[in-house]
């Protein structure tokens, strides 16, 4: 099973001709809703890619629960382990303007009230694989990951949003998933001195004795464990939307390697994936199915 312990928001999105200057007011072109919150993103894609997935996260009491939660009660993630608190649901308010530029707020509500103790609902065993991203405490992430380490199971850490404070967790993982400028900012920290990134990522994973893996965009992704160094290319699209595509990336590969894929088989399968989910706009409404994704790897 995927564990994935993480947020959950509902994302208030308004499309306006330009966005509004401090303190000015701009008529509305058009407003919809939209689950999302990178630990339920990547639970559904988990799902969508043919997993069992239980989440672990924190909802409010309010009329916003219900449709953050609807495209994961879809997929039939496992959610009998949420915590309800008195807190909003975690909330994403969102202007899209007409040229594509965007301002965003992002009000983590209940999210914050996930803590360490609520790691227990859990319940990890040896054959699951623990799914973190850094939406919520991270004295929470902490306690995931020494809870993935005492169970004896695989825990991956996505690190986004990057969070210099997080460089002592990093080792904590057996896999950890950054974007480049998130990768180029801890190997900055960390002092990894070599001239490129792929020497920075090898001096990583032979420093820390944990998988790095570095998603590039429409270039792919590189990654590297303490014996290899593996890259994969994107598939070639024409994009629509970015967003989510880390996220659906993030679900694919740990379902990937729940079922047992090779790291190299789990890294296509997640890349094509990603690319797929370029292809439609939003979050979790463009995270694409396990057979959509066999087929775009048949076709080549």
């Amino acid at each position: 099973m995927i564990v994935v312990i993480g947020s959950i928001n509902l994302d208030l999105i308004a499309t306006v001709e330009r966005l509004p200057s401090p303190g000015e007011t701009v008529s509305g072109e058009g407003f919809r809703t939209a689950p999302g919150g990178k630990g339920a993103n990547q639970a559904l894609a988990a799902a969508r890619a043919g997993a069992t997935v239980r989440m672990i996260g924190a909802v409010g009491k309010d009329a916003f629960t219900a449709d953050a939660l609807a495209c994961l009660k879809a997929g039939k993630v496992d959610l009998s382990s949420l915590c309800e608190t008195h807190a909003a649901t975690g909330t994403a308010l969102i202007f899209v303007s007409g040229n594509g530029e965007n301002m965003i707020a992002v009000v983590p509500g209940a999210n914050d009230s996930l803590l360490p103790g609520d790691i227990s609902r859990a319940a990890l065993s040896q054959d699951d694989i623990v799914l973190l991203q850094q939406e919520v405490p991270l004295g929470t992430v902490e306690a995931a990951l020494d809870a993935a380490r005492a169970a004896g199971c695989v825990a991956i850490l996505n690190t986004a949003p990057f969070r210099r404070e997080t460089m002592g967790l990093l080792e904590k993982a057996d896999y950890i998933v950054a974007n480049e400028t998130e990768f180029d900012l801890y190997a900055q920290a960390l002092a990894l001195g070599e001239a490129d990134r792929q020497a920075r990522m090898r001096a990583f994973a032979q420093k820390t004795g944990r998988t790095i893996i570095v998603t590039l965009g429409a270039d792919g992704v590189h990654a590297a464990t303490p014996q290899d160094f593996l890259t994969v290319a994107a598939l070639k699209v024409t994009p629509v939307d970015t967003v989510g595509a880390g996220d659906t990336f993030c679900g694919y590969l740990a379902a990937g390697l729940s079922s047992g894929l090779s790291l190299g088989d789990a890294l296509s399968r997640a890349t094509a994936a990603a690319s797929l989910a370029c292809l439609k706009p939003g979050a979790q409404p463009a995270i694409p199915l396990a057979a959509e994704v066999e087929a775009a790897l048949s076709a080549g």
